[in-house]
């Protein structure tokens, strides 16, 4: 079939694209309503090179959706363009591994895998929409976990310097609390003529580990006093949760995204969060496995939302006695109240 004919079968029945993204480049690929690929086409990853790339689609055709790889990253600025010009943009994967070692590896090939997953509807993900307060409290969390890592490292850099230590230096410090030692090191006073000896050299390194974990705790207060009015004003009713905090409800904010209407059952956010069992059944045996998927941060968040109540809610620890008694284990327990909490956050997130 020659490329003429194949045009004019697009301009008959539509088209559907497909995106490779990364940071500089984009490429595109094309294929009509039976999957045979029309051609494929690079275009610079700038706003001039968006509405090259749709118009290069659309000149097959009428475009019925574009199949987006990395539409969180290197696609953003597309996903963006393409939704504000009335585009389906559907969200892909890059391909497995047993694809790309039949098929090999390349821009051409990850941009046509695309299109054919946004044809087929075996990907049927609408992107997060990254332009409101959401997008933005997802910019202050990141910065709020770097800092918290970096603390979190500096008290183990701390107590590595402490094992090494010359007396009586290690004496003095190795029995304190972490608040203690943080006091202690900050407050300490080498003597800048003598540091060539290991204790003087000691004392300067914990005295600058210990001022950098306190510069990064007044970073930390700076952003909760950011955070927490912002997730108060986008969903105050997932405050109003039992275990629910500025940080965990901030954690589910992001991951829901702006749009979270993109999420079409509880059952499809449980499985985003990672808290869908999972069979695991085969003959005889009938049960399910741990799902090690989806969103681990707001895993974690729901985690602690059940660490919160198993201690102070008395209905969840009732159901914690009651299937405990029923034979199952505590960790099965906690994966069964994680499940029945994300219905619970479904709802407050998605019903205004």
């Amino acid at each position: 079939m020659t490329t003429m004919t194949r045009t004019r079968i697009g301009l008959q029945y539509g088209v559907i694209g497909g995106v490779d993204t990364h940071r500089d480049t984009h490429t595109a690929a094309v294929i009509d309503p039976v999957g045979r690929l029309l051609d494929h086409h690079t275009f610079g990853a700038s706003p001039a090179g968006y509405r090259r790339l749709l118009a290069w689609l659309q000149s097959f055709g009428t475009v019925q959706r574009i199949g987006v790889e990395g539409t969180g990253a290197y696609g953003n600025g597309l996903t963006n363009y393409l939704t504000g010009q009335g585009m389906t943009v559907i969200e892909v994967d890059r391909p497995d591994r047993k694809t790309r070692r039949s098929a090999g590896k390349s821009d051409p090939i990850d941009a046509e895998a695309a299109a054919r997953a946004a044809a087929s509807g075996t990907r049927t993900g609408t992107p997060k929409t990254r332009t409101g307060d959401v997008e933005a409290l997802r910019n202050l969390r990141v910065a709020r976990r770097c800092a918290i890592s970096h603390r979190a490292d500096c008290i183990r850099r701390i107590k590595t310097l402490l094992v090494t230590a010359p007396e009586p230096l290690r004496g003095q410090l190795r029995h304190l609390s972490a608040r203690e030692l943080i006091a202690t090191c900050a407050a300490l006073r080498p003597d800048p003529a003598r540091v060539s000896r290991p204790d003087q050299a000691a004392k300067a390194a914990l005295r600058s580990l210990a001022s950098h974990h306190n510069h990064l705790t007044e970073q930390i207060a700076e952003l909760d006093t950011l955070i927490q009015p912002l997730v108060t004003a986008i969903n105050p009713r997932l405050l109003e949760l039992n275990g629910v905090g500025a940080d965990v409800a901030g954690q589910l904010l992001v991951t829901a995204g702006q749009n979270p209407d993109r999420i079409r059952s509880e059952a499809a956010f449980a499985m985003l969060c990672g808290v869908a069992p999972i069979p695991a059944s085969s003959g005889q045996t009938h049960r399910h496995r741990l799902n090690r998927g989806g969103d681990r941060q707001a895993n974690s968040a729901i985690h602690r939302i059940v660490i919160c109540r198993l201690r102070w809610d008395p209905r969840t620890r009732a159901y914690m006695t009651r299937r405990t008694t029923e034979g199952l284990s505590k960790k099965d327990v906690i994966r069964c109240l994680k499940r029945l909490i994300a219905r619970e956050l479904y709802y407050a997130l998605t019903t205004t």
